[in-house]
């Protein structure tokens, strides 16, 4: 399959758990009003996020075991997502997640952190620089350490633009990108203790000739460039169903308004609405953002 984005982050499988009532409370039962397994990861989500808007995508990263591999062989079929670069093992279960979700509230639990452990196995793979050589554009998601700063020297090799997440200021991932969008995690890390949010907004934009996108859940957007002033956007409001995959599709929003040289204003504003319209239902990967969806929700707004 030809595509035109190629992707190199996080591929997951979710387990993800809508309850009845209220947010999990200690020694006390809590219903399950509905649960999924579908695939997940900033990687994994993005890419179903595009394909839904019509974008032909190759994803690598994460390597797929047992449990993982067809989960993701079975959801794809029908679609425009290519795995043929993924690495199947068939001793790893795979990379899965477990989220419970409560309205506006959710908390993710799994074993990302043993990923990194001295002495642990990598599970993820080395970009091929075919799969960049061949892309219009790319996403890389600041991860797996080596392997994410490859990724970037190749795009870069081979002039592809490319929009990241959450890569600080003095970081090769963020000095090169097209793109990087930074949420309030990152604002909020040790990294940028007791900074104001015009400070990081200087950092970044200062080290980069890329947009620089500063995500705060539901507060204004703050966006920009070298030497602008910080510009700010309110992102769209909707009923709020469930907020898992908001980020990972305003990220799918980015890829998709840079493969269509939207403007900075115009691509910003095609983010937020992809990702109003994700957080108005559920479970996300059944029901992603089609682009008559984002197009008449930009006309209403």
């Amino acid at each position: 399959m030809d595509y035109n984005v190629y992707m190199h982050g996080q591929i997951l499988g979710t387990h993800s758990f809508w309850l009845k009532g209220d947010f999990l409370q200690p020694d006390q039962y809590s219903e399950i009003k509905e649960k999924y397994f579908l695939p997940g990861g900033e990687t994994g989500t993005a890419a179903t996020v595009l394909a839904s808007l019509g974008v032909n995508v190759k994803i690598d990263g994460t390597h797929i075991g047992t449990e993982v591999a067809p989960l993701l062989e079975e959801f794809y079929k029908d679609k425009t997502v290519d795995l043929s670069s993924l690495y199947f093992d068939p001793d790893y279960e795979g990379l899965m997640d477990y989220v419970v979700i409560a309205g506006l509230v959710r908390s993710p639990m799994g074993v990302f952190q043993s990923l990194y452990e001295p002495g642990a196995k990598k599970h993820w793979n080395v970009p091929k620089e075919s799969d960049i050589a061949g892309c219009t554009l790319a996403a890389i998601d600041p991860f797996f350490l080596d392997e994410t700063q490859i990724a970037a020297e190749l795009c870069v090799k081979y002039n592809k633009p490319y929009v990241t997440i959450d890569s600080c200021h003095d970081s090769y991932l963020h000095q090169h990108c097209a793109v990087n969008i930074v949420s309030r995690e990152c604002t909020c890390s040790e990294r940028y203790k007791n900074k104001s949010l015009e400070e990081i907004y200087l950092l970044l934009t200062e080290n980069t000739d890329g947009l620089v996108i500063i995500t705060r859940g539901g507060k204004e957007l703050l966006y920009g460039r070298k030497g602008q002033t910080m510009k700010q956007m309110k992102p769209f409001s909707v009923e709020v169903k469930s907020t898992l995959g908001a980020g990972d599709t305003f990220k799918a929003g980015c890829i998709y308004g840079l493969l269509n040289h939207m403007s900075d204003n115009e691509l910003v504003r095609f983010a937020s609405a992809c990702s109003a319209i994700a957080i108005s239902r559920f479970p996300l990967p059944l029901n992603p953002p089609t682009i008559e969806e984002v197009k008449r929700l930009l006309k209403e707004k």
